[in-house]
């Protein structure tokens, strides 16, 4: 559901040139797809349609039009409280989790099999699962706390492994990697391109928790 009202949002007002109708059956199929798979199926989506939309020509827009799809602020940025709920704060976009941000205690007894999956923040940038604790990695371009150093190489080599930069320890949940990772290096490389457009913030993610050392 949130994908697909994120579309709706995104598209809302725009002019899109006509498609044919096996292009237009075929973008239906995608989006009527179930949640589990809308990671993927609205990036490929996205692949018919950001050519098509007048109003998203230009690279900026594709770049920003594939992150704000991709739902990389869902978990990527802090948020501040509204009276909808969290919202991402426009002033620490795609900075990651807070580094001084303290965490209530974790609940014992709550994941599981046959109880919750998951837990999270609410800013939705720190999530606790059977594998501990993962938190949302700055993407912004600074070059010491965030992916300034980076190259785009190494960006879709972490998505294509689910390692970061593409050698390193694994990306854990919830990022949804294996189907980011499936794009083709085009969109990969809009994706990079638009979080390293925005201000540089210095913000020393933490590193994950592993089971055994959640308290």
């Amino acid at each position: 559901m949130i994908f697909i009202s994120r579309l709706t949002s995104e598209f809302r007002g725009a002019k899109i040139s006509k498609a044919s109708e096996s292009s237009k059956r075929i973008e239906t199929e995608h989006l009527i797809l179930r949640y589990g798979d809308s990671h993927l199926n609205v990036f490929q989506l996205v692949g018919g349609i950001h050519e098509k939309q007048k109003g998203i020509s230009s690279n900026r827009n594709r770049r920003r039009f594939s992150s704000r799809l991709g739902g990389c602020n869902d978990c990527h940025s802090p948020k501040v409280m509204t009276a909808m709920g969290p919202v991402p704060d426009t002033t620490r976009l795609l900075s990651g989790h807070p580094a001084d941000e303290k965490l209530p205690p974790m609940p014992s007894g709550v994941i599981g099999p046959d109880k919750w999956g998951a837990l999270t923040n609410n800013s939705l940038t720190a999530w606790y699962g059977p594998w501990g604790v993962s938190f949302a990695f700055n993407l912004t371009p600074d070059t010491v706390t965030g992916i300034g150093a980076w190259t785009e190489s190494a960006f879709i080599k972490a998505l294509r492994t689910g390692k970061h930069m593409g050698a390193g320890r694994p990306i854990l949940p919830p990022m949804p990697w294996p189907g980011i990772g499936s794009l083709n290096d085009d969109d990969l490389g809009a994706i990079f391109a638009y979080p390293r457009s925005l201000k540089p913030i210095q913000n020393q993610v933490p590193l994950p928790i592993p089971p055994s050392e959640i308290k």
